[in-house]
């Protein structure tokens, strides 16, 4: 059993790890996140059953789970303002150093997604699910993920294309 478990950890821990850095500001928080979602996969590892979905989703469940729970330990997800409502004296003199394992300028991107499509482009990119596990995860039927991922997909390059500081 635990050698089901070792290589159920070899095969999903970037995927884990990947819809954490999708999801969170930090590097060492989406560490974390990933390290408690494997404690509770172990924990719980007598209740899996593969007969009732793959082992991706099921890690998934559990990881989504995890970050409701951070995000209200935190108080709430982190606030998104627009440069221009920022204070000048509060903006720093130069960008603090990409923390994530994502492109900064991707990351910016993705914040500008509504939670929800978020997590579906963190399931779907970060985590590596297929669409019909994103619908079975999330309880959205396939032709609203698909919708969701496209939509966002399309924001993101619009965004991304756009000249820095336009």
């Amino acid at each position: 059993m635990n050698g089901d478990f070792a290589d159920g950890y070899d095969e999903q821990v970037w995927n884990v790890f990947g819809f954490f850095a999708y999801r969170v500001a930090d590097r060492g928080d989406a560490e974390d996140l990933t390290q408690q979602t494997f404690e509770r996969a172990l924990r719980a590892w007598s209740r899996f059953d593969p007969e009732r979905g793959s082992l991706g989703v099921w890690l998934m469940a559990i990881a989504r789970n995890l970050l409701i729970d951070h995000y209200r330990r935190d108080g709430a997800a982190p606030r998104q303002e627009p440069l221009d409502a920022v204070p000048e004296e509060q903006l720093g003199s130069e960008l603090p150093a990409p923390n994530l394992g994502i492109d900064p300028a991707l990351a910016a991107a993705l914040a500008t997604l509504s939670p929800r499509d978020r997590e579906i482009v963190a399931l779907r990119f970060g985590a590596d699910l297929s669409g019909p596990e994103i619908a079975e995860l999330s309880g959205l039927s396939l032709a609203n993920v698909q919708q969701i991922l496209s939509r966002s997909l399309r924001k993101l390059r619009t965004t991304l294309e756009q000249p820095a500081g336009g």
